[in-house]
Formats: structure tokens, C-alpha cells, sequence
């Protein structure tokens, strides 16, 4: 079967089956290579190699994460929560902002702190507390396996779902600009098998030569980030790359494995003198009942309540498990059509425990069951790409007569508002 009867085949085109580009020439089904292409493992995806599908609820905040101290009764009381999407990206940078304010308040005859909650958040808010000589104790109703954190895609991606368009300050920012850069300096400290930390290769497919994002977003995210956190991109043009588009940007990024990562800073917290405690907080008043004169609250989404912070709303996340392939060891972006013209989202992020597929973003849903239509698409769409990945010649790509239309921008796929 040609690559074109397996597509109408299998419902679905690719969306990035390329056209013809800016010449005006009758283009040609199959257009040579015109670099050596790159050779990369082929997904593998059928509905027989799924292995789990994981929710996640994000802790986000229209106006971003919240650092601060206040005092509740005799004790201080310092915030750490609302990280979005970004916890893994941010959590070493706002914990170490929240231990400075620990050290502010703290004296030196009494050097106890506690912690509430043990996702990232709050093990790295510990252990940046011991490295300044504070006794530590986690008190939390659950424990890695069974956080958010665990149920995270995990990239370095510190403004995904961080804050709200119109909802920064020059504060907010600056606190920001602190913990991104003090974040970005520790993973990289951590890279390698021991904390599950490692440089991948991504790809994000595009039918088209434009940057996507506008001018004045690409200027926004210069002000934000500092310049050498701003990776560029190598342009890789038909036939010099593997996947269903006509052009692919590549790019590297870290890439953090929560089953691995999350169990290796509770070994560091252990090992360094501090207690998990297993314990559920349901109201300020039983906050008074700890002996600890400080509280570091990384609670996350359970701030809601506990604190009454309304602002907080669950962003619903979704991830489908394929078996994991040792040989696939790069990230993808990019989109799928169906028969009926909608675009699936395709991501692929390779880890150790299962290749993690879509993500999701439901703002304001609170269920944890899995969307079983969600999770169909999903699969549909990667098994798609899988077909094509695994079918064409080598050295050639297709290329179609008409134009899709207006496709929207990749970063959408993570966040309308980030």
C-alpha cells in the first residue's frame, strides 16, 4: 500500500505532510533529501503496548505562585504554592526564596521548620531549608508514588501555565526572574541517572517558515527570561528529518522523571536528618498544633482550602503510557488531522517508566478519573503517527497540493494564556 492509501486508510492525514512551499512549480508526490537525513527511532504505538493512564490537577494561579511570609498566631507562616505547570521548573528556585524568608524570621535558638506537603515543591523547599542549617519535618497526607508531582510531563518549562496574561507585576516578576534562574542552575547540578535528569533533543513539527509566536510574545518572553535560558532552534527542511511534517524545528531541553527524581529527593531529605510525617491538615487551628515555630506551606492546590486562597483552580492533566522504548530518546510536538479536518495534538516524551503521550489542560475541572474520550484521541492520533513513521521510503518526503489552513501556534498546545 502507498503512503497515501495507508492515510485515507487510517482516517487521518498528517498535518504536517508538507506542500510545496513558495514556488509557484506543480509539485512532485516525492521530493529528494537535500542533506543526509537524521535517523531517529520510530514511535511504536498500538493500543496493546498502552500501559496507564495518570490526572494530575495543576495548582494554578491567574496571578502566578505565591511567596510570602505572614504571621498566624506564634508562628510565622511562609507560603510557597501556585506553581502552575511549572512545579518541577520553578520548585528549586521559590523553595530557596522560601527558605531566605525562613532565615529572616527565624532565631537561633530554635532552627525547627515544617514543611506541609511532599511533591516537589515541598522536598526541594526541605532540602534548601537544611542546606541552611534548619531541622526539618514534612508533614503531608501523601508521599511519591502518589503526588501531583508524580503525575507531571516534567520538561523544563518555567512559564507553562505560570501566570495569567495581565496577571503579572513587576514583583511577581522579579521573584520569577530569582527562582527560574536559581531552578535552571540546580537541574542542571542534578543531571544524570541518580535523579533522572537528562538533555533531550526536541522536535516540533511545522508545515510553514514563520515564527510561532508574534513579535510582541517572543519580545514578552526576552523581558522574562534571561537570554541564556532562551535556547534557539536548528531548522531542519523536507527529507532531512523522519517525522510527517514539511519542516521541523529542533531544539534541547531537560527533561525530569518524576518516578526517579521525586524518590531521589526524598532519599536526600531522609538522609539528611529530616522526617516525613504522614498527616492531614484540615483547618488553620490544627496548623497551631505543631511544636515547629515556622510552617512552609507548599500545599499546592490544597492551599485552596486550607488558606481559602479562591484564586487557586485545578488545571486538569492527562498522560497515556506507552511500554517504553529504550532506543526513542527525543521529545515531539506537533499536530495530527483527522478526516474531519480537527487537529490533534501530538506529544511524545520518552521517559524510563513508559513514553508519556498528550497532555491535557481542563481548567477548572476536579474530577482525578480519567476522560476516556480524551484518552482515545490520543492514542488514535499517536498510533496515526506511528504509521507514518514507520512506513515511508527512506530519504523522501510527501508533499500535498493544497495548503491547511491557519494552524495555531505550538505553545498553544500547553497554554492559551501562558
Amino acid at each position: 500500500m502507498d503512503r497515501r492509501k495507508m492515510l485515507k486508510a487510517s482516517g487521518l492525514a498528517a498535518l504536517g505532510l508538507g506542500f510545496t512551499g513558495c514556488a509557484s512549480r506543480t509539485p512532485s508526490l516525492l521530493q529528494p533529501a537535500t542533506k543526509p537525513r537524521i535517523q531517529l527511532a520510530s514511535l511504536n504505538a498500538s493500543w496493546n503496548r498502552v500501559i496507564r493512564t495518570t490526572v494530575g490537577l495543576r495548582p494554578y494561579r491567574p496571578s502566578g505562585f505565591v511567596v510570602r511570609a505572614e504571621k498566624l498566631d506564634n508562628k510565622t507562616l511562609v507560603h510557597n504554592y501556585g506553581h502552575g505547570g511549572a512545579g518541577h521548573s520553578l520548585a528549586w528556585g521559590t523553595g530557596s526564596l522560601a527558605a531566605d524568608l525562613v532565615s529572616e524570621a527565624a532565631t537561633q535558638g530554635d532552627r525547627r521548620v515544617a514543611v506541609l506537603g511532599c511533591g516537589t515543591v515541598g522536598l526541594t523547599a526541605a532540602r534548601q531549608l537544611q542546606r541552611r542549617g534548619f531541622e526539618v519535618t514534612i508533614y503531608t497526607l501523601s508521599v511519591p508514588p502518589d503526588t501531583t508531582s508524580n503525575k507531571a510531563w516534567a520538561g523544563f518549562t518555567p512559564a507553562s501555565r505560570a501566570v495569567a496574561i495581565g496577571g503579572r507585576t513587576p514583583a511577581w516578576d522579579t521573584q520569577f526572574r530569582q527562582a527560574v534562574e536559581i531552578s535552571y542552575q540546580q537541574l542542571q547540578l542534578l543531571v544524570g541517572p541518580n535523579y533522572g535528569i537528562t538533555w533531550i533533543d526536541d522536535y516540533a513539527m511545522t508545515d510553514e517558515l514563520r515564527e510561532s509566536r508574534s513579535a510582541e510574545a517572543r519580545a514578552e518572553e526576552a523581558r522574562l527570561l534571561p537570554a541564556h535560558m532562551q535556547m534557539g532552534t536548528e531548522l531542519l527542511g523536507p527529507g532531512e528529518h523522519p517525522f510527517p511534517s514539511t519542516y521541523v524545528n529542533r531544539g534541547t531541553r531537560m527533561r525530569i522523571e518524576p518516578s526517579i527524581y521525586l524518590e531521589a529527593l526524598v532519599r536526600d531529605v531522609t538522609q539528611f536528618g529530616g522526617r516525613i510525617v504522614i498527616r492531614k491538615f484540615d483547618t488553620l487551628h490544627d496548623l497551631m498544633s505543631l511544636t515547629e515555630p515556622i510552617v512552609v506551606n507548599s500545599t499546592g492546590l490544597g492551599s485552596r482550602t486550607l488558606f481559602g486562597d479562591e484564586e487557586l483552580t485545578p488545571v486538569k492533566g492527562q498522560l497515556t503510557f506507552l511500554v517504553p522504548q529504550p532506543e526513542l530518546n527525543y521529545i515531539l510536538f506537533g499536530f495530527l488531522r483527522n478526516s474531519e479536518g480537527s487537529l490533534m495534538p501530538i506529544t511524545v516524551m520518552p521517559r524510563r517508566d513508559g513514553i508519556a503521550l498528550g497532555t491535557t489542560g481542563e481548567r477548572g475541572v476536579w474530577t482525578l478519573e480519567p476522560n476516556e474520550e480524551s484518552r482515545r484521541r490520543t492514542v488514535e492520533a499517536h498510533i496515526a503517527l506511528s504509521n507514518i513513521m514507520r512506513s515511508p521510503r527512506p530519504h523522501t518526503v510527501v508533499a500535498r497540493s493544497q495548503r491547511l489552513g491557519k494552524v495555531p501556534a505550538l505553545e498553544t498546545f500547553f497554554d492559551l494564556e501562558s
